[in-house]
């Protein structure tokens, strides 16, 4: 089974890519730098050359592709949003996936599957709990999501079956802890805000798991919440993280600092998140992380053999 993937060399790309070459599925990976990604997968994916994201390339060459999964995005979290950045994360994301699709239709056979991420920020800053059948929110991020999904939507005759993964914050050596980490080891950090506000989460080895599973199981399709089976406030996350690395964290931090700090970008770590994944728990999906103290000692274990290692 041929497998296109885009987005294959970042933090949740290469753990999906590592669990299909383990399965041997044939991986081709969308990227600007094919040198990178074969020296990246040692040479077992074939590296197909994509310079942006409005450049429709000729996929013919590759044979017949049996599923896609699209892991495009600019990082929400890397840079200020500036009306410049807002742009970026819109486009990378929408047209991106846009530009996809109109690359499968020149195909002479429709893939099976066609799997898209999206982020459970569609659901906008609620105590609520959400689930798949929720509102969208009306916030920027709110409104990415929303577009995101509807690209895909709206070319469903491209492909047999899709399905949408709306992904949590995501837990594991590199993404969101990569950054919330250092100020923890230091032994200053602490609450942000009011610390009420919901976190939902996903050990990286779980999401990966999701993407398989919706890969090989032909019963699945629509949208699924890709998170934990619960959410915790971000009081709960800073002392549970605090006790794993045994440090205090008695510094808050107000939301007016970070709402100076950050500008519209700090949403993402004031926004309440509360969203429940129904529909994996209606399959039962088996978690390997299924406790938030469960991901958190892995990472931060794997984070410190890194750390001895390379001292």
């Amino acid at each position: 089974m041929k497998i296109l993937i885009s987005g294959g060399t970042g933090f949740v790309g290469r753990h999906i890519i590592s669990k299909l070459i383990a399965k041997n599925y044939e991986v081709l990976v969308l990227t600007r730098n094919p040198k990178n990604a074969l020296e990246q997968f040692e040479g077992k994916v074939t590296a197909v050359e994509w310079p942006d994201y409005y450049k429709v390339i000729d996929l013919k060459p590759y044979g017949k592709i049996d599923a896609v999964i699209n892991l495009m995005g600019e990082n929400i979290g890397e840079k200020r949003w500036t009306n410049e950045q807002k742009k970026e994360i819109y486009n990378s994301r929408v047209d991106a996936t846009d530009t996809i699709i109109k690359m499968l239709q020149s195909l002479d056979t429709k893939p099976e599957v066609f799997i898209s991420t999206s982020a459970t920020g569609i659901y906008g800053d609620s105590k609520q709990t959400k689930t798949e059948t929720s509102k969208a929110g009306s916030d920027f991020l709110s409104k990415v999501c929303k577009a995101w999904e509807e690209v895909v939507e709206v070319n469903k005759d491209e492909y047999k079956r899709f399905a949408i993964l709306r992904v949590s914050m995501v837990l594991g050596k590199g993404g969101a802890m990569k950054k919330m980490l250092t100020p923890f080891k230091l032994g200053i950090g602490g609450e942000i805000g009011s610390g009420e506000q919901y976190m939902s989460w996903i050990h990286v080895e779980d999401l990966a798991n999701m993407y398989i599973k919706v890969l090989e199981d032909k019963s699945l399709s629509g949208v699924f919440n890709a998170c934990g089976n619960y959410s915790v406030t971000n009081s709960q996350f800073t002392e549970t993280l605090g006790k794993i690395l045994r440090k205090p964290t008695v510094f808050k931090v107000p939301k007016f600092a970070l709402n100076l700090a950050m500008g519209e970008m700090s949403t993402i770590v004031l926004s309440s998140s509360k969203v429940e994944p129904t529909k994996f728990k209606s399959i039962n999906f088996h978690y390997l992380y299924p406790t938030l103290e469960l991901a958190l000692k892995d990472v931060v274990s794997q984070i410190w053999f890194v750390t001895i290692k390379l001292w």
